[in-house]
């Protein structure tokens, strides 16, 4: 399935057919994106004033670990409708990172285009600690305040991951990608690659501003060490 740049995001197809959802639902989907993409401004724009002293800290630290390497690290990522765009990240792998990525394709633990890897050596110090409680993932919320992601969406996937997807898994390119998500919340390290296209496309269907709050503080929970952190 090609997915076309003005293709809205009521449409949903499922794998053995296609959903166009009704006029009414057309018109709450045009609300739901309104209110979402305020909440996302607002979100993101409170989270990076009231954040800034642990992204200074954490920034500080990934240099003392590494004082040649970036604080900041950015990668090609899809977004809706296939449009790609630069998504940020702090800095937990050595500089070298995507170079060694060859060496361990073999010992990849997840089936599906990912790549995942328990042990990764490729991690730093800093990075063990800032992956674990995903302080890692906060300069997406620049992300967010450009419109290339949401608060709440689908992971967004890198290209060589979206060059091997089936025509059912591009189903999940119809949203923005969010900072966290349904599959972030129901145990993502257990989880195979079908099992998070999955949630995605259920994420998809079911999406409304109640259920972005229901996973916004369920990940919450998460990152504060629940019994289902990931």
């Amino acid at each position: 399935m090609s997915v076309s740049a003005g293709r809205d995001e009521g449409q949903i197809a499922l794998e053995s057919r296609t959903y166009y959802a009704p006029v009414e639902k057309e018109k709450k989907y045009s609300f739901y994106r309104f209110v979402k993409r305020t909440l996302d401004i607002a979100g993101a724009a409170v989270g990076l004033i009231v954040l800034s002293p642990v992204l200074l800290v954490i920034s500080i630290l990934i240099k003392l670990d590494d004082y040649k390497g970036a604080v900041l690290f950015h990668q090609i990522r899809v977004g809706i409708n296939g449009r790609e765009f630069k998504m940020y990240k702090f800095r937990s792998m050595v500089r070298d990172a995507e170079q060694l990525l060859d060496r361990l394709k073999d010992q990849n633990e997840i089936e599906g285009a990912m790549f995942k890897m328990k042990n990764d050596p490729r991690v730093t110090r800093i990075g063990r600690f800032i992956r674990k409680t995903s302080i890692d993932e906060l300069p997406q919320l620049v992300n967010v305040l450009k419109g290339e992601m949401s608060l709440v969406g689908p992971r967004p996937a890198l290209p060589k991951e979206v060059a091997e997807y089936s025509s059912y898994h591009k189903q999940r390119l119809l949203v923005t990608p969010g900072c966290t998500g349904l599959w972030q919340v129901s145990g993502r390290s257990s989880l195979s690659f079908e099992e998070m296209i999955e949630l995605d496309l259920k994420y998809i269907q079911k999406r409304s501003i109640f259920f972005d709050l229901w996973i916004i503080l369920r990940t919450v929970r998460v990152l504060f060490g629940s019994k289902d952190a990931c």
